[in-house]
């Protein structure tokens, strides 16, 4: 008589697995070898995280080990650390510590909530959970200081993470300088100069109906938004000047003759009703992308090669966009300052950030001095910036990473920190002056400026002599204790954070990281025998 054993993978796969609970999953992995194998499929998982969480494989270089990042992702816990000026680190903004900032890890709880991302902006963090709700705290525009009660007001500060009420469920968050972008369930584009009165853009250039003019992915540059669509191109507008702040003045003027009702005040549980509206305005589009070189050394097939060459990826910054094709090939946009010098402006190809062969001929990898075997093959696949950095970089165990700045141009190399490279990082975050990459294995590695602790790396007072984060010798612990508070040095070397404080309990693992400003965040797993056994409890559904 037949068996269970004879359905087809591709039953269970599809189908029948979507539809039940993780507990029952991991029950039935426990019955015999046959599920044991097939409960292990890394696609299926893949699925899964996207489905559960809405984290999408494009987002992330991570190419394995789903499975083991959905369990990760059931109960991550969020810490902060950095510059604690206008709440931006929560109720951990008012530790009392020797400096201005808190340099390691401190955990913010959001009892009950299931976070997936979290995006840092000038002052604040943002954070989206599993069902697509977003938690902010700190202060969106900390250039100065609200006395209202409403967060109709970009100065006001949330203290704690208060919960957005908004129409429609979100799907991906990006922050500038002192404004944030949502991409909703139903693609559509918001963006918030406040808390409480964010505003979707309308325009036949969004028309949602056609893929190819259907949003992909937000970017929020330092003081722009781009938009990047199905068919490659990428829109932009500056919410803060031009025509489109004329009419975000004009609507916010008959919001506040309507009365105290459009404030935006929060509820005493922490929750902002947002005053939504609607603007009608076209958004720039950026001039299409030049011909491009065959990329040699890549990896890809031949199918891959012949298809049409796009955009799939964009990163901004201050004043400039960096993109990336389907191929691998990396452009910068710069002048994006103003309308004016984005008129004059165009892509320019960035060579030596997207063949492989010019890649290995960097001092990193060839001639005497090279520190690092030259990469066999190359394929630029995701990208970071901010403020005055980008960073292009690979996926997998070869994976490289290179930096570049506000003035690359098409004879610039690469900035390439040989302690990055071949580590499988996943993602890549920037703060103003620190910087963050978070490999396939759960570190957390940081460098850059200590930028008020934003590095993590413990207590300067507390560290050992010549530690990274720390300070060189004990006359400088015993002055930074005593006297005028100096910042250590800047630490050249990525080192990973430890997220513990020193506890001998199972290594956490960092399954995303934001940076911004002076501050850092990150969502980290539980010790990993309490999550698999929360996931079987529990049910990580």
């Amino acid at each position: 008589m037949p068996s269970i054993a004879y359905v087809p993978v591709e039953v269970f796969l599809d189908n029948i697995f979507h539809l039940l609970p993780v507990s029952d999953l991991i029950a039935l992995s426990l019955t015999c070898k046959y599920f044991s194998r097939i409960c292990e499929d890394d696609a299926y998982w893949k699925g899964r995280c996207a489905a559960d969480f809405d984290l999408f494989g494009n987002e992330t270089a991570q190419q394995h080990g789903w499975k083991a990042l959905y369990r990760e992702l059931s109960y991550p816990k969020l810490f902060v650390w950095g510059c604690r000026s206008e709440g931006r680190l929560g109720p951990n903004s008012y530790r009392p510590l020797r400096g201005s900032g808190v340099p390691f890890p401190t955990e913010i709880e959001i009892p009950g909530i299931r976070l997936v991302s979290l995006a840092a902006s000038g002052w604040s963090f943002h954070a989206l959970d599993s069902k697509g709700s977003v938690y902010v705290w700190g202060t969106l525009n900390g250039e100065s200081t609200s006395h209202g009660q409403g967060f109709n007001s970009p100065f006001k500060c949330a203290p704690t993470p208060h919960r957005l009420i908004l129409p429609e469920t979100v799907r991906r968050i990006s922050c500038g300088r002192h404004h944030m972008m949502a991409l909703d369930d139903k693609t559509q584009v918001w963006t918030f100069l406040s808390w409480g009165r964010p505003f979707r853009l309308q325009s036949t250039l969004l028309d949602c109906h056609s893929p190819l003019t259907t949003p992909v992915q937000i970017e929020c540059g330092w003081m722009f938004s781009t938009i990047l669509t199905g068919s490659g191109d990428v829109l932009l507008y500056w919410p803060h000047r031009g025509n489109l702040q004329h009419f975000i003045d004009a609507n916010d003027r008959a919001l506040n003759k309507q009365g105290d009702g459009n404030e935006a005040r929060a509820s005493e549980d922490g929750a902002i009703p947002c005053v939504t509206s609607v603007i009608q305005a076209d958004p720039y589009r950026l001039p299409a992308i030049p011909a491009l070189p065959n990329l040699p050394d890549t990896g890809l097939t031949q199918e891959q090669l012949d298809r049409e060459t796009r955009l799939i990826k964009i990163a901004a910054y201050d004043n400039n966009l960096v993109g990336l094709t389907n191929k691998g090939h990396v452009l910068k946009f710069g002048g994006l300052g103003s309308r004016k010098e984005y008129l004059r402006s165009r892509w320019e190809y960035l060579p030596n950030f997207s063949e492989a062969a010019r890649v290995c001929s960097h001092p990193t990898f060839a001639g005497q001095n090279a520190v690092c075997e030259p990469p066999k093959t190359m394929r630029i696949t995701h990208l970071s910036a901010h403020f005055r950095t980008f960073v292009a970089y690979s996926r997998g165990p070869s994976s490289v990473v290179l930096m570049g700045g506000q003035s690359t141009n098409v004879r610039s190399r690469p900035q390439i920190l040989p302690a990055l490279q071949y580590r499988s990082i996943v993602s890549v975050t920037l703060g103003d002056y620190h910087f963050g990459a978070v490999t396939s294995t759960g570190e957390l590695l940081t460098w850059g400026a200590y930028s008020k602790g934003a590095l993590g790396l413990g207590d300067p007072l507390e560290l050992p002599l010549g530690a990274p984060g720390g300070y060189q010798t004990a006359a400088e612990v015993e002055d930074a204790r005593t006297n005028w508070w100096i910042e250590p040095p800047r630490v050249n070397e990525p080192v990973e954070v430890k997220f513990d404080r020193g506890k001998k309990r199972g290594r956490r693992r960092c399954v995303a990281a934001s940076a911004s400003g002076w501050h850092t965040g990150a969502l980290v797993n539980g010790f990993e025998s309490d999550v698999a056994e929360e996931c079987v409890e529990d049910d990580c559904t």
